[in-house]
């Protein structure tokens, strides 16, 4: 054997482990490079690895690419939905519009065609028209206020009052809706007086207004609504029941959406928005509390949400 292959023999391994090692530090740092880029775009706690520890850089390296590709895909799914949302939105809003808007339209032309001389149309198409504004109003209203709850614009004034003669004071207001129905408001005999919360109590007075309102809307003639107090240790539950006609099961997930109706043509007749419902859940939750529903048909509907006691 030739002292040159002798000589490159014994020197080959010093030459492969060079190259090696040369290889290993430009990964290193190829790796340590795109760490320290993940790091700073997804501002995550950054590590310490060793010139060897290879295995470990591209582990975590391969664990951050990982989250962050879970991430974007909830992202891109939450953006989805929300373009769903978007659309049906402004879909429903569109047609809730489109009702009242025709109806308006409509009687304003017939009076400028001439019907604005005819002693037997003009005040009735007048008054017609000013409802129809009205519904206008009223659903732009409340659209304002849900579009404000959910953006926590409209401030939650906590403090204390007595519920059960808030309840009162509700039934009271709105008893003349009834007289037509010939529906009973009440507060059951067991309810809790006094009964003291925290919590806004012109935006309660608007959730049980609106409660009342619907179950006397869709109540049935000579029927009642009731509403029941009860102490839950640190809070009060807050019932309004009725014994209408009830909601069918497949519609109660569905109830507290905007514009939702169980019966379409029903609730246009009763001059509602669709909104009601939807208003009571974000003032409830503005509260830091839930509201439920439980329904049968033929039996009737109780809504219930609790309150916090003052202290």
């Amino acid at each position: 054997m030739s002292l040159l292959l002798i000589s490159f023999l014994l020197f080959f391994p010093f030459v492969f482990l060079i190259l090696n090692y040369i290889y290993k530090r430009a990964s290193h740092n190829q790796l340590k490079a795109i760490y320290h880029n993940l790091v700073s775009l997804k501002n995550v706690k950054k590590k310490q690895f060793s010139a060897n520890d290879n295995a470990g850089l591209k582990e975590e390296i391969n664990s951050i690419l990982n989250d962050w590709s879970s991430v974007s895909k909830q992202e891109i799914d939450q953006l989805k939905k929300a373009e769903v949302y978007r659309k049906e939105f402004l879909g429903n809003v569109s047609h809730e519009l489109k009702t009242p808007i025709f109806s308006v339209q409509g009687y304003v032309h017939t009076l400028i065609d001439g019907g604005i001389e005819d002693q037997d149309v003009n005040m009735l198409y007048l008054q017609k028209a000013s409802k129809g504004i009205d519904r206008l109003i009223s659903m732009v209203d409340d659209l304002e206020s849900i579009s404000k709850l959910e953006a926590g614009e409209l401030p939650v004034e906590f403090r204390i009052f007595d519920i059960y003669e808030l309840s009162k004071d509700v039934i009271d207001s709105v008893e003349l809706l009834t007289r037509d129905k010939q529906i009973k408001l009440y507060i059951n005999d067991t309810a809790v007086r006094p009964a003291y919360v925290n919590a806004d109590k012109d935006l309660i007075r608007q959730v049980l207004v609106n409660l009342i309102v619907n179950s006397v809307k869709y109540g049935k003639k000579g029927g009642s609504t009731g509403i029941q107090i009860n102490d839950l240790s640190d809070e009060y539950s807050i019932e309004v029941s009725d014994d209408g006609i009830g909601i069918e099961k497949y519609h109660l997930p569905r109830l507290f959406e905007r514009f939702y109706r169980v019966d379409k043509s029903r609730s246009r007749d009763e001059g509602g928005t669709g909104l009601g419902l939807a208003i009571v859940k974000h003032i409830i939750e503005a509260h830091q509390q839930n509201i439920h529903v439980e329904s049968e048909v033929g039996k009737g509907t109780t809504f219930s949400f609790t309150l916090k006691k003052s202290k």
